[in-house]
């Protein structure tokens, strides 16, 4: 299952600075802990910041479900940036998309947040609280007052603004405290001397009672535990209390009773005070209990039976149950082998290099590699060499003047092949419009990013992962780096279908779309030049018969779409230059075509030819030439590609990724391979062109797609 970790790391993420302002974090530390647990269940997690990014965060993470796969979940840690009610902001914001969570609904987390109307709503169940008052100003009226309480705010928790005070003075200045300091009321609170214990619960029908722990006061009864108790010098815990289980099972009760009395959902934990004659009193619950190692909650799993994995894992299941009524199953990996599902160990591998791939990445979107830099070309292509190199693949070189050098590398000693991957790295893009590389939060952007850099990474992060797990010598892998794809594989195409006759599979690289499509079938192309010069300059009229004769060519062609809806006809960069004193008229047009069957093709070719082809009576007055043909021929969705791909959905769905079959509207190298070969392309990171025709790809896909590069090669 996809589960997103969100937490609050940036409070900048605003709009505006408003109101109070949170002072409860979790650590980066901590958030790793919950994602590291999750992962060795094999859940696919990621760990997002709760700021107003979130939303798109999320989107990238688990897109809209489009045929009933699992709905990801999100693993609430997130307190809130600001505002009196933070608790409740994101899973407000959360019910709003339609995403399951786990924790508390938005009320549930209001009504315990807020100490006043939780004691109210416990009075009103017969739960014992102690007597209290509230107070917006510390010149209020105080005589009501009973020496001695304790004040703290009416909105925070972790002990924030705790002090126990026994006289009026002292209570003026601790409200006055609470009111400036924490921009809110003061709750004050008897206070009861004795002995502190929690009782931490977990799940919802019935929930279930952690041990009850007690807070060692070292003999004190008028000891508390205060903020800075907790940071510095936290009390000993002891854990279960030493009291008759009687009176603990009461404590769990009226635990279990406070629990539900404000709805809560899935876990929190109740602190509770007892005074010398045993009379207890609920202080107050936290509905987000603190999942740091060092807690009271995660203490009294512990003695309940539950690791620090195993209650992240079962804190996960019991939201699951809620709302799907049907528990994961995930199970941890044997405390003995310690071994962790393959895919959550390939995974981790692959994000713990993703730096190293990004940097990776960006010095070859800065290496210019326009398909005429032979020299930019050429130095991608070493760079790859050396990279490959370390991976024990041998090369050889195919000189190509043209275009860069072409270069095969494997590392198999035969020539049979488990698969053939095929690396363009050219691109048609120019010095002058070469976008670099940059990031963004969930973008990396470049000129051809897309198209072919970003799977050169995803294939080298993926055959780093095989070594990773002693899986790479097993498989015959050979690599075509291919330099001439944007000139449509004219010096490549031959090797391509050599290399491709001793292969049992062939991948392209390509990038799959944003919403996670591989490629089964392409369009073949093919491309024209037509062009028309007026030889008889006998006359001025014979210039406009020239332009006239030039433009009806073209609309003509244009006029094919009409007939030919199957397939794209395009005349672009049309040009025509004349001059009627000096009696010359030229024009030039290019037409691409891209069609899904040869068949579609030989009937267009036919009818550009005929419509190119000048009438009789013009002959000696004109002269036309249409140059080109076929580029590549299309790549149709064989049998056997089909179920490479039907390999390939499964794989996906063991990982929680979903991958749709797309046909693209372009030819690519992997049109010259033979039907019978199993072929897939589209296994580079996703992504497009943004409004700005700015090429980018998803920053996350690029482990995910070499998860799934990793696990098909694998044999997975």
């Amino acid at each position: 299952m996809k589960v997103a970790i969100i937490y609050n790391m940036d409070l900048t993420g605003v709009l505006n600075k408003f109101g109070m302002q949170n002072k409860e974090f979790y650590s980066q530390k901590n958030v790793k802990n919950v994602a590291h647990c999750l992962e060795l269940a094999g859940h696919d997690t990621a760990i997002i910041d709760g700021n107003m990014y979130v939303i798109e965060r999320l989107q990238n993470f688990m897109p809209r479900t489009i045929n009933g796969e699992q709905i990801g979940m999100v693993f609430n840690m997130a307190y809130g940036i600001q505002g009196e009610s933070r608790y409740t902001h994101l899973p407000s914001m959360l019910e709003m998309l339609g995403i399951p969570y786990v924790g508390s609904t938005p009320s549930g987390h209001a009504l315990a947040l807020d100490k006043v109307i939780t004691k109210v709503v416990w009075q009103n169940k017969g739960l014992p609280t102690p007597d209290f008052w509230v107070f917006s100003s510390s010149s209020e009226v105080l005589s009501d007052v009973r020496y001695p309480v304790i004040v703290k705010p009416k909105m925070e928790s972790v002990s924030f603004g705790l002090k126990v005070v026994y006289d009026e003075n002292a209570l003026r200045e601790s409200i006055h405290f609470i009111v400036t300091e924490y921009q809110q009321q003061a709750l004050v609170e008897q206070f009861i001397p004795g002995r502190e214990f929690a009782v931490g619960l977990l799940g919802n029908s019935p929930a279930e009672a952690f041990p009850v722990l007690e807070f060692d006061l070292e003999g004190d009864p008028d000891a508390i535990q205060t903020e800075d108790d907790k940071k510095r010098k936290p009390r000993r815990k002891i854990c279960p209390a030493e009291i008759p289980q009687e009176f603990a099972d009461k404590l769990t009760d009226f635990s279990c009773r406070a629990f539900h009395a404000l709805e809560l959902r899935d876990f929190a934990r109740v602190d509770i005070r007892v005074d010398a004659s045993g009379n207890i009193y609920l202080l107050e619950i936290n509905s987000m209990a603190s999942l740091g190692q060092g807690g009271s909650y995660v203490a009294a799993a512990k003695v309940a039976g539950y690791d620090y994995c195993s209650l992240v894992n079962k804190m996960l299941d019991v939201a699951t149950v809620r709302y799907f009524s049907a528990p994961l199953l995930s199970s941890l990996p044997n405390e003995k082998t310690r071994k962790s599902p393959l895919a959550s160990r390939l995974r981790t591998f692959l994000r713990g290099r993703q730096q190293n791939t990004e940097e990776m990445l960006e010095k070859l979107i800065d290496t210019n590699t326009y398909s005429r830099n032979t020299e930019g070309v050429n130095k991608c292509t070493e760079f790859l060499k050396s990279h490959l190199a370390q991976l024990n693949f041998t090369s050889e070189i195919y000189p190509q003047f043209e275009v860069g050098n072409l270069m095969y590398l494997t590392n198999s000693m035969g020539d049979d092949l488990d698969y053939l991957l095929l690396m363009p790295v050219d691109d048609s893009v120019p010095m002058e419009r070469h976008e670099s590389y940059r990031a963004t939060e969930h973008r990396l952007y470049g000129t051809g990013i897309w198209e072919n850099k970003g799977g050169i990474v995803t294939c080298l992060s993926a055959l780093q992962a095989l070594r990773f797990i002693k899986s790479l010598k097993k498989i015959k892998i050979g690599i075509l780096v291919i330099t001439d794809s944007s000139a449509s594989g004219r010096f490549s195409k031959n090797l391509i279908a050599q290399k491709a006759l001793k292969a049992r599979h062939v991948i392209g690289l390509h990038g799959g779309s944003t919403d996670g499509s591989v490629i089964t079938s392409r369009s073949g192309s093919a491309s024209y030049h037509y062009s028309s010069r007026l030889i008889d300059s006998s006359c001025s009229e014979n210039v406009a018969l020239a332009s006239k004769q030039f433009f009806g060519t073209i609309s003509s062609i244009l006029d094919l779409r009409d007939s030919e809806q199957e397939n794209v006809i395009a005349p672009y960069r049309a040009n025509f230059h004349s001059n009627i004193f000096k009696i010359t008229a030229y024009g030039s047009a290019k037409i691409s075509v891209r069609f899904n069957t040869v068949e579609n093709f030989e009937k267009i070719d036919q009818r550009i030819r005929k419509i190119t082809t000048l009438p009789r009576k013009l002959t000696k007055i004109l002269q036309s030439q249409l140059e080109g043909g076929m580029n590549r021929q299309p790549l149709s969705a064989s049998d056997q590609s089909k179920e490479l791909l039907s390999r390939l959905s499964r794989i996906s769905k063991s990982i929680d990724s979903t991958i749709i079959e797309e046909h693209r509207w372009n030819s690519a190298d992997i049109c010259n391979i033979p039907i019978d070969i199993p072929r897939i392309d589209g296994l580079g990171p996703m992504g497009g062109f943004n409004g700005l025709k700015s090429e980018f790809i998803l920053r996350r896909s690029v482990i995910d797609r070499a998860l799934l590069l990793t696990l098909l090669l694998n044999g997975n």
